[in-house]
C-alpha cells in the first residue's frame, strides 16, 4: 500500500511539473498582450483573469520546484498580523482582518504570503462574503460564507488534482 501510495504521489509530482512547464510559455502571449490593451472597464477585467491564470501558473512551477527539491523554503522571523493585513490588501478583495495576541513566527514569508492570498481569493471565488481573516497567536483562519464543501470532497477528500470520470460524463482532465 505504501508503494502504491508513493507512486500516486510521484505521478501527481510529474503531473504538476509537465502542467505548469506546458502552460508558462503559451500564456506569456496573453499576459502581453493584456498589458497593450487600451485603458478601460474591459481592459482592467481581461487583465485580472490574465494575472490570476499567470499566478495559477507560477504556483504550479512553484509547486514543481519545491517537490523536486529544487527550490528551498527560507525562513526567517516573520511579524504574522502585519504579513496578514499586507497579504490581504495585495489581493484587492474586501475582507475583514483581525487579530489577538499575533506572535512573531518562524516561517518563509513568501510562501505564507501566497498561501494567505490564495486563501482569500479563493474564500470568495468559491465562497460569499463576507471574508473573514483573524490572527489568533500562530493561527491564521480565513473564512467566508458560502455553502461548505461537497460531499464528494468530504468523502473522499482534496487531490492535487483528479481526472473525470465517464459517470459525470467528462474526459479525463483537471476537475
Amino acid at each position: 500500500m505504501a508503494d502504491s501510495l508513493q507512486r500516486r504521489i510521484d505521478t501527481e509530482q510529474c503531473f504538476t511539473a509537465d502542467v505548469a512547464h506546458e502552460l508558462r510559455t503559451p500564456l506569456m502571449g496573453p499576459v502581453t498582450s493584456a498589458e497593450l490593451l487600451p485603458e478601460g472597464e474591459v481592459t482592467d477585467l481581461v487583465q485580472g483573469r490574465v494575472r490570476v491564470l499567470r499566478d495559477l501558473v507560477e504556483d504550479l512551477l512553484e509547486i514543481s520546484r519545491l517537490d523536486a527539491g529544487a527550490e528551498r523554503s527560507r525562513p526567517g522571523p516573520v511579524d504574522l498580523a502585519a504579513l496578514v493585513r499586507d497579504a490581504v490588501t495585495r489581493t484587492g478583495l474586501a475582507a475583514r482582518v483581525s487579530g489577538r495576541d499575533a506572535a512573531v513566527v518562524e516561517t518563509d514569508p513568501r510562501r505564507l504570503d501566497r498561501i494567505v492570498s490564495n486563501l482569500v481569493v479563493n474564500a470568495h471565488r468559491h465562497g460569499a462574503a463576507p471574508v473573514e481573516v483573524v490572527v489568533a497567536g500562530r493561527t491564521v483562519t480565513v473564512r467566508d460564507h458560502g455553502p461548505g464543501f461537497p460531499a464528494d470532497l468530504l468523502a473522499h477528500g482534496p487531490q492535487r488534482f483528479r481526472t473525470g470520470t465517464a459517470e459525470r460524463g467528462r474526459g479525463h482532465g483537471l476537475a
